[in-house]
């Protein structure tokens, strides 16, 4: 079963954070070497600036100059000195930050790009179950922001957050040493207040992060659904339903981004109270001081100064601390994704499948989705090397049941499936995928041209060996009717072709892979008669000397099968070959008639024996 963690923000995230970024700092040595010294340099410029500033007022009022106005050669006496310094410190912190981003940007990037990779392979990686029930566009939608909030913590949490509380503490020490314990209890006292109250708030107000992202993940996969099944909206004229169903969901996250805003609201508010009372206090006793003369001028400015320089830092802390409790909410689900296990896992240094003869052996298979319906009971069969063995049985008796426990995208509940001896359970998944080559029912394909989704059964294969599949799957004539050829592109899940079409691109595919077991699932299920006729002459074709298994509706194209086995709500009730189970006079004869009788004449009833 998929296995849901319950995150926790407060611990387990923190801790799962550290361990995603803590490879990528370690991979940059160097790098965050040089950030780190950027990082120093730009905090030294920054405490240091005020006291630059201090000798500029000292030197410029006029107790500088005998307590009247400060004459031209007393102006002209101000050492330039400390002016350039001033705006040496000040462009140097600006710059020195600059440069830091810059040095770390490398980093961030590059874990942004594994991350992504890391949770694009794991998604992969999880079983059939897990694809059939997950909603690619709030999929896609929490993937983005997880990545994304992995970057922000990253740059900010190293960059932002530890040494913003350096600075607040070299502010504190050097209030106190200067000018006394007044000054440093009102900042200590004002900081203190101010984290406590941003985090208090900022943890209440992550509820209201987590409610819009998971209506803005509904919302994405509304339209996204709705615009992947375009023709079926405009089949039943239901744009005017999918409009009011997208509305919906939007309307869900217009109230979560209102309360989202209006706790934004209270937050700032607050914070906006804490500093104006801190700056209204220091500023109240410095000029106490410098009206009692314990002060100059140059100190008050110097106090102004170094609170205004501490409160634009600690006021972007509580930014960066709001924001990463957001990439929190946003990481979340993306980590609960990573979490998630698939049911079917290869064992510990599973071997590679090594097919011989294709020899394919089903034994005692049951299977089912819940436990209250089984699919399959006790389903046993062989397919002998080189032999054609086809499926039969109506709808719901198990037959594509049958081709996804083959491909092992399921685990039979009881039973074993072997190939060659070797229990596909044993062996890797890739090596036993790598094996078989099957054309599907429903064939999907991506956007891009004809000749690159041939090409996607073997993305290594020359130019010519695409098209010799193409004139193998009977696809040339149809190729040399478009006005782009094999570039033709197909369109999102290559809706601009027919059925047919696609499923002869589907079959070049396959023939371009070349496996030594090959499936065939209704692969005739949307041709015409003539096309048909000519796709199994061609699959009778890259057939000869394969194992092969065929998944039939229409009986007509399995008249030549070595063996056929005839399945009814999920059990085996006959096997032999055409003749043999015509003369049995039982399921498959039935089924043949009723077949013979709704078919037309023209249907082929085609016997591809030599």
């Amino acid at each position: 079963m998929h296995h849901r963690q319950d995150f926790d923000p407060a611990n387990k995230i923190n801790w799962k954070i550290f361990q995603v970024i803590w490879p990528y700092l370690l991979e940059y040595k160097v790098r965050i070497g040089i950030a780190i010294v950027c990082l120093v340099l730009s905090k030294a410029a920054s405490v240091y600036g005020p006291f630059l500033l201090k000798d500029i007022v000292d030197t410029l009022s006029p107790a500088a100059s005998g307590g009247g106005a400060p004459s031209i050669p007393n102006l002209m006496a101000v050492p330039i000195g400390l002016v350039l310094a001033y705006g040496f410190a000040r462009f140097s912190m600006i710059i020195l930050g600059e440069i830091r981003d810059t040095v770390f940007g490398r980093v961030t990037e590059r874990a942004m790009r594994r991350v992504g990779l890391q949770v694009f392979n794991h998604v992969h990686s999880l079983d059939l179950d897990f694809h059939l029930n997950r909603r690619t566009g709030g999929l896609a939608r929490d993937i983005e922001r997880g990545t994304n909030g992995i970057s922000f913590l990253m740059r900010f949490f190293v960059f932002n957050i530890a040494p913003t509380l350096i600075e607040i503490s070299l502010v504190i020490g050097l209030l106190f040493y200067n000018y006394g314990i007044e000054f440093a209890a009102i900042t200590m006292a004002s900081v203190v207040l101010y984290i406590f109250f941003s985090m208090i708030t900022t943890d209440w107000r992550t509820q209201f992060v987590r409610q819009a992202n998971k209506a803005d993940s509904a919302a994405s996969t509304r339209s996204i659904d709705s615009l992947l099944n375009y023709e079926t909206v405009k089949y039943f004229t239901n744009e005017k339903h999918e409009a009011r169903l997208y509305d919906h969901a939007l309307a869900d996250w217009e109230t979560a981004r209102r309360k989202n805003r209006l706790s934004l609201l209270s937050l700032n508010a607050g914070q906006a109270l804490i500093i104006t009372a801190a700056m209204t206090a220091m500023m109240w006793l410095a000029a106490l001081r410098v009206a009692e003369g314990a002060m100059t001028i140059g100190d008050f400015v110097l106090i102004n100064a170094f609170m205004m320089q501490l409160f634009m830092p600690l006021n972007f802390l509580g930014f960066v601390y709001r924001e990463i409790k957001g990439s929190m909410a946003n990481i979340e689900n993306m980590f609960a994704l990573m979490e998630l296990s698939s049911k079917v896992q290869d064992t510990p240094a599973a071997p590679q499948l090594n097919v011989t003869a294709g020899h394919t052996r089903f034994d005692q298979v049951c299977f089912d989705y819940q436990p209250d319906r089984q699919i399959l009971k006790n389903i046993s069969f062989e397919i002998q090397p080189g032999e054609k063995v086809a499926i039969v049985g109506a709808s719901g008796a198990g037959k594509s049941t049958l081709v996804k426990l083959l491909f092992r995208f399921y685990d039979p509940t009881q039973g074993s499936i072997s190939i060659d001896g070797q229990d596909i359970r044993c062996v890797s998944q890739h090596s036993l995928r790598g094996a078989i080559g099957i054309v599907p029912q429903d064939t999907v394909l991506f956007n891009s041209s004809i000749f690159d989704n041939i090409r996607y059964g073997k993305p290594e294969a020359s130019d010519e060996e695409v098209h010799n599949a193409i004139r193998m799957a009977h696809l040339e004539a149809f190729v040399k009717q478009l006005p782009d050829g094999v570039d033709t592109m197909v369109g999102e899940r290559g809706l601009k072709l027919s059925g047919g079409e696609k499923q002869r691109v589907a079959i070049a595919r396959t023939i371009l892979k070349r496996p030594p077991i090959l499936l065939f699932d209704e692969a005739t299920s949307s041709l015409d008669s003539k096309s048909e006729r000519s796709i199994l002459v061609a699959l009778g074709e890259i057939a000869e000397g394969h194992t092969s298994l065929v998944i039939a509706h229409r009986l007509s194209t399995i008249v030549d099968a070595d063996k056929i086995v005839v399945l009814h709500q999920g059990s085996i009730v006959e096997q032999g070959n055409h003749e043999q189970l015509l003369a049995l006079d039982g399921r498959y004869a039935e089924l043949w008639s009723t077949q013979l009788r709704s078919t037309p004449l023209s249907s082929p009833q085609l016997n591809l024996e030599p």
